[in-house]
This record gives structure tokens, sequence and C-alpha cells, in this order.
């Protein structure tokens, strides 16, 4: 039959360990898939798998993810693979369609509506417990309530729960405890939900209704849980709900990849999952098929330098695709001549062919997108800023959909691309682009709908207008939009499962990657780092790492790079440092250094550093080191900045070696400039005169 797929297709083309993943029997099955390495692919192949075996018919399967447009993906991949009837949803999503199902038996009365936003009941929490109001106040009391419903932590219990968490709370822990009990007070006299509600009543509905239980559990008795490691508390207590004495659950995870720490995801049911599953089948996916062999490179250096990695995330990517370009490092004076090179630099990628929509900017925060919006629109390169408005809420969408749904009434024929074109041309769609600014950005939206409808007859040939029209009436709902033209601006939170051919990830400085608040928690420090590894992974074939030494033109450079740059940028890379930098270690070059103890010339950054070759025996003052350490320790805390920044390791051990006995000494050990030497000079020497 056309269209047909045979057990055997499904299998074409995939690797050995995802081949094993998808043929794993029934019953508990861990994936452990690398940035990159085909997850979606595995899953969907899995899932059709076991319809075309028997196994299970597709409506008992419910597959859910965390974002609306991995859930969105993985419906139109198992749609290609003629898979009707599974679920897949996100966890909020399958919960609110259940909870909505199960209401009238489980508390009889109207279901209540679902909360827009809480800002509003939160302010009204906020001003009765005599606390601020201010909006960004709020969203912050908004997000900490957030953590703790994830966490399964009432407010009575916040306090304790806050102390334990090493929670930086927005207000005195008591004070947001008190706030957060009358948000519930509130929303329940409103008779309102919030989202955490949907999956808090979900799963207090299976666990205390036999006859809900059963019947859920005669309905879904496959599962697949993408992304696992971003699980909280809260949905792994839906999960359980959803299993019962189960185990027919395929979850899907990478451990370098958790990010969500701060709202209470965890990695740990994705590590323990073999604890609790004994007989579980365990795959790795490794073969990273997504970027080049030097993107990957880079990747598994950044979080290769991770400290206590678990077993569970010891993946190391090997990339399968052909050689590409070396990833680019750069140093710039401020922030506006970094977002100015970035800008030529994708103007260069785009005239060389690269798409629009295949290049992204990365940042840490929101706040630094205003500095490149700025110098993509001098040099008229359109963009796009992910988290900004949706795209189903932009007016001439609004305005689209409804013609299409119109005109879907008729059921007028002919080719669905060109008769999507044909009713978008009186709406602005052009035959040629229209010039920047808001036109284009209208254009370019339109122009997406169109390529949305080929790309449904690419997967249905026989889809006609009607079709289309639910197509993007389900993509609304799901919030799935089309791609459109333009360069992505998002932070690195917000890019996560999305990928490019070309990214730029900027403003990596010391206080923003890693971020200042982390500072001091080994653990969040941790996160950080596997957030860079998150944006690096992103790129397919073009990375460009860079970060300003001053925020605003003309500024105190003051900043220092990454510690995260620090033993993977390679040290002949020309363009790791500025012009300058490359001019002063020219002079240096010009001025050889020789050994102490031999008198042979010095080469490498080490030998150089402590004044002796690396076979040379050292004459090292341990006790002097010690010493230096500590000083080094409280002075870090009393400047609130990392250790190294004060003097790293090397230069201690040099000191302690040296034993310099004035600023002259003191300043010849490599490292040490003028304006370490008025900071911290005289301090040094004490220490030194002191230990002798």
């Amino acid at each position: 039959m056309a269209g047909e797929h045979r057990p055997t297709d499904l299998l074409a083309g995939l690797d050995p360990d995802q081949l094993a993943a998808v043929r794993a029997p029934r019953g508990p099955v861990c994936v452990l898939a690398g940035a990159g390495t085909g997850k979606t692919r595995t899953i969907v192949s899995r899932i059709a798998a076991l319809v075309r075996a028997g196994h299970v018919t597709a409506g008992q399967v419910l597959a859910v993810t965390f974002t609306t447009r991995a859930a969105g993906e993985m419906r139109t991949r198992l749609r290609a693979m003629d898979v009707h009837g599974a679920q897949a949803r996100t966890f909020h999503a399958a919960a609110w369609k259940q909870l909505r199902y199960f209401w009238p038996r489980v508390v009889g009365d109207a279901p209540w509506d679902l909360l827009d936003g809480k800002l509003r009941l939160v302010g009204q929490a906020a001003h009765r417990a005599g606390t601020g109001t201010e909006r960004e106040a709020l969203r912050d009391l908004a997000g900490e309530i957030e953590w703790a419903k994830a966490s399964l932590i009432g407010p009575e219990d916040y306090p304790a729960a806050a102390a334990r968490a090493r929670r930086d709370p927005p207000a005195a822990p008591e004070l947001v405890a008190k706030v957060y009990a009358g948000y519930e007070a509130l929303k329940n006299d409103a008779r309102v939900l919030d989202f955490d509600d949907l999956l808090l009543h979900t799963a207090a509905a299976l666990e205390e209704h036999s006859a809900v239980a059963e019947e859920f559990r005669d309905r879904y008795r496959c599962f697949v849980v993408d992304e696992y490691q971003d699980v909280t508390p809260l949905q792994q207590r839906v999960l359980d709900a959803w299993l019962g004495e189960r185990d027919d659950l395929t979850v899907v995870g990478d451990a370098n990849q958790t990010i969500y720490s701060f709202a209470g995801a965890s990695p740990r049911p994705l590590l323990d999952f073999t604890r609790r599953f004994p007989e579980a089948t365990v795959v790795r996916l490794e073969r990273d098929y997504r970027s080049t062999p030097e993107v990957v490179s880079l990747a598994n250096r950044v979080i290769g330098a991770a400290r206590d990695r678990p077993a569970g995330s010891r993946l190391r990517l090997i990339g399968q695709r052909p050689p590409g370009p070396n990833p680019r490092f750069a140093e710039y004076d401020d922030e506006p001549a970094e977002a100015a090179a970035v800008a030529a630099r994708i103007r260069e990628l785009v005239d060389g062919g690269v798409a629009l929509s295949e290049v992204a900017v990365l940042f840490r925060v929101n706040a630094q997108s205003e500095v490149y919006e700025q110098a993509l629109t001098e040099l008229d390169i359109p963009y796009l800023v992910r988290g900004g408005e949706r795209f189903f809420a932009r007016q001439e969408v609004r305005q689209a959909m409804a013609a299409l749904r119109t005109a879907a009434g008729s059921d007028p024929g002919g080719e669905l691309p060109a008769l999507v074109r044909a009713l978008l041309v009186p709406l602005g769609l052009t035959e040629e682009p229209p010039p920047g600014g808001r036109q284009r950005e209208r254009w370019e939206s339109l122009l997406a709908l169109v390529e949305l409808a080929e790309e449904l007859v690419a997967t249905e040939p026989g889809a006609d207008l009607r079709r289309y029209a639910a197509e993007l009436e389900q993509r609304a709902q799901s919030q799935h939009p089309p791609t459109v033209e333009g360069v992505t601006l998002a932070s690195l939170h917000a890019a996560k499962g999305l990928e490019w051919d070309a990214v730029f990830l900027v403003g990596l400085v010391e206080g923003t990657m890693p971020i200042q608040h982390a500072d001091g928690d080994d653990a969040a420090i941790e996160e950080e780092r596997r957030l860079l590894y998150v944006g690096v992974t992103r790129a397919r074939v073009h990375l460009s790492l860079t970060w300003a030494l001053a925020r605003a033109e003309g500024g105190k450079r003051y900043r220092r790079r990454s510690r995260f740059l620090y033993g993977v940028i390679p040290d002949n890379d020309p363009a790791s440092r500025p012009a300058a930098s490359r001019q002063r270690e020219q002079r240096v070059v010009e001025r050889p250094r020789f050994c102490r103890v031999c008198g042979d010339q010095l080469h490498g950054v080490m030998p150089t550093k402590l004044g002796r070759c690396s076979d040379c025996p050292a004459d090292l003052d341990e006790g002097l080191l010690d010493r230096l350490r500590e000083w080094r320790m409280e002075r870090s805390k009393a400047l609130r900045v990392p250790a190294y920044v004060i003097f790293t390791d090397a230069t201690l051990l040099a000191i302690a070696e040296q034993r310099p006995a004035d600023r002259a000494a003191l300043v010849a050990i490599s490292g040490i400039g003028a304006s370490k030497l008025d900071k911290f000079g005289s301090e040094v020497l004490s220490l030194v005169t002191g230990a002798n």
C-alpha cells in the first residue's frame, strides 16, 4: 500500500547503538543520549517499532517532553512513519487533558479555569503580607513559588527547604512562605488552577481514586519520557502515578545538559534509573551527527573539565560529520565592538550562503540582547528575539489563519502551497521581500506559512487546504511555529533543544558566564559549565566564542574572560587574543627568558612562569606555598572574586620557588604586572620575608 512503512523501513539508517535502543524489549529502557546523537529519531523509531510489531497500539502510547516545540516535532515524525494516535505532549498538556476528563468524577463540580498568569494573585498576596509589589519583585516571588511547588514543598516547609537547598530567596524566607500561602488561598477562593496544580491534581486523582487510576492505566500502557534529566520531583510524582506498578517505560536524557536546577529539575532520577529498575536495558548514544569534529572536540573539552561527574554523565561525543572550520575565539575592548564584529561576521556567513534562520547569537542573560539588536540593525540583518512575541500571536498570522479557515470551508482545489500563497498575497506576501523593519517582519511571517504548506505536502502528498488549516490550529494550540527567516537572538536556556549552522556565544566573561550569583557554590558553577556546553553543542559547523573587557564603549577594561575558557582555547589560536595582546607577546619573544638553574632558554608557559626548565630541580618552600594559598583565599573572599583572579596556582608556585626579596624580583615573575604589584605586592613580600 502506498505510504505504508514496513518494520524494516523504520530501522534504515540507524547506527548500532540507536538500533539497540529501538529493538530493546518492552520494559524499562534508559537511553543516555549525548547532544546531537539522534535521540528524537531514536525515540519515534522505537515507538513505531513497538506499534508495528504489535506490542502496543498507537493509542496506548504516551510520550512526554518539556517543550511544545519538541512535542510537535515528535508528532510530525510519528505521522511521517504512519503512526497515528500516539500521544506526544508536554507534562502539563498531558496532565491538563487528563484532569479535564476526570474532574467530574474526582471533584464533582464544574472544572476550574486555568490561570493565565499568576502575577496578579501573587501581587495581592504580597500586598497582604506587607512586602513590595514592584513587577520584578513579583516575578521573583512567583519563580520561588514555582520552585517550591515543583519540588513538592508546601508554604509551611519552605523556609527550612530553602535553607537546605541554599536558595537565594527574593525576600526573607518566612515572608516568601507567607506570600506563598496567601497566593494559594486566593487561587482556591477564585477556583482557578496554575500550571503546577495541573500536575498536583492529576497525581492526586490517580493516587487517591482507584477507579480513575484503573481506567487511565488501561488506556495508556507504554510511556516515553524525553529530556529526563530535567524532571522535577512533581513531574516524577506524576510519572509514578501514571505507571503504577508497571515498568513499560523508556527514558531518554543527558545529565551533561542539566541546566534547570534553579527551577527544581534534577538528573537524579536519570542517574538512579538502574537502581530503581535493576533489569533495565541501558543504551549509550555518543555518535554526534549534528556538529563537526571540531565543534565536538571543543564540547568534550568544556564538559570534560567538570569536577566529580557521576558515571551516568560521562558521555564523550564522537563526531560523525566531515571536518569543518575550527571554532573562533576573540576578545574585544568593549561590548559594542564585540557586537559589531559579530554582526560583521554574520554578514560574511550570510553572503557566503548560510541562511539567516541558521544563525544564532546566544547569551547568558536577556539583557545582553540589546547591543546585538542594534548591531544587526545597522547592517540591515533581520533578526528575531526568541522569547519575544509568539508567532501565532502576531496580527498578520492571525489574519492569515482566518483567511485560510474561510477558504477551507469552500474546499477550493489546486496545489496546496500555490493556493496558500495566492490567499496570502492580499495580506502582503509579495514576490520580492520589502525592505527591513515591520514590513519585512510581516512578509517573513507570511512566507513561513507558505513554507509550512510545502513541508506538509512533503510528508502528506494528498494534504488539502482543510488539512492544512487543521495543522495550523494544532500548531497554534501547542505553540509549535514554523521557521521564520532571521538571525535568532536567544538566551542559552531558551536555546536548549535547538540547533543552527552558525552559533555565536557572546559575553563570555566572569560574572556573566558563570553568572555572578553562582560563585561560591560548586554545584551552581558546574551547572553554569553545563550551560556553556549546551551552547557549544547547538552549533553544526561555525562556532564563535567572544568576550569584551568593558561594557560601554571606551569604558574601563576590568573584565576577565570566563574561567571555562582556560584550557579550552588552543595555545596557538591566533584569534584568541586581540592584536594588542599579540604584539605584547611578540615583544616577549624578542626578550627570551633563561632557566635560573641550568641557564638554557625557556620555552612554554609553565617553564617561563617558574623560571626553570621542567626537568630542573625545584627549590620549593612548601610552608610558604601553604601561606600564600591561605592568603589568596582570604583576599578572594574579601574582594568577592575567584581565587585565580588574585593569582593563579602556577604564579603562587613560582613565588614559593623563587622567593622574591623585593618588588623588582616579584614583578619579574611572569604573570605579575604593575596592577597586581600595586594591589598585592607588599602583602606577598611580607609573606615571603616572614617565611625566611
